[in-house]
């Protein structure tokens, strides 16, 4: 049998695991062993596992350890559909409690003006449906 690696194994620094233990997560999960040490290195990596496994958890974190606050946008999430964007934004909101990184959901359906302001105010983390942040790049606005 082999052990699982903890968070900090992993590399994940202190106050990010705090986080993590306050949350419940005890232990990474599959996709999350494979992911995140590689991902930290800087490396691409194709994941595929189950709804419910941790895959938000598996790319987000790594993500928000290497963000610089302050410094306008560096992640951009696209997800299919609103509702699979409204969920990777409340885990994103989650995970980075804590941490002057702030996050935007940007996806159609809901008016313009909060999103707007999201990109005016240089959030580091977008999480966008295609069509409508096509829209928004067509208005010259994203």
């Amino acid at each position: 049998m082999t052990d699982i690696p903890t968070f900090a194994a992993l590399g994940l620094d202190a106050p990010r695991i705090a986080v993590l233990e306050a949350m419940g997560w005890s232990q990474p999960t599959p996709i999350q062993q494979q992911a995140i040490p590689r991902l930290l290195e800087g490396k691409d990596i194709v994941g595929v596992a189950q709804t419910g496994t941790g895959k938000t958890g598996a790319f987000m974190l790594p993500a928000l350890e290497q963000i610089r606050a302050g410094e306008g946008l560096q992640v951009l999430v696209l997800c299919p559909t609103r509702e699979l964007a409204q969920q990777v934004m409340e885990e994103t909101e989650n995970l980075a409690k804590g941490t002057a990184i702030r996050a935007a959901a940007i996806y159609g359906g809901v008016g313009y003006g909060p999103q707007l302001d999201s990109l005016d105010r240089g959030d580091e983390v977008i999480i966008a449906t295609p069509g409508r942040l096509i829209d928004l790049m067509n208005r010259g606005k994203a």
